[in-house]
């Protein structure tokens, strides 16, 4: 049993405002990390209060807010953005 990642397109969209290589590296490690993986939660944290349901992922100064369907076997990638600006956001 893998997970496969899936982006939003609000996630896409805020992708593609990013440079290049911010971009490809974000897009790396997803890959590297995540698709296909077994155990998603190893890599990421919870976040917490009353956004427990939801997981980021550090990549640098980005992070990827994600949230994990177990029934399914994906992770949804919701918004993608920096460290001091992605927890502001009221998309979570």
């Amino acid at each position: 049993m893998t997970f496969h990642v899936e982006l939003t397109s609000s996630a896409r969209k805020e992708l593609k405002k990013l440079d290049k290589y911010t971009q490809n590296m974000i897009l790396f490690w997803l890959d590297k990390h995540l698709e296909g993986c077994e155990n998603p939660r190893l890599y990421g944290k919870a976040l917490t209060g009353d956004k427990k349901r939801y997981w980021r992922y550090r990549i640098g100064d980005y992070r990827v807010i994600t949230k994990i369907k177990n029934d399914r076997l994906i992770i949804m990638v919701l918004t993608i953005g920096h460290r001091r600006e992605i927890y502001k956001l009221t998309i979570l």
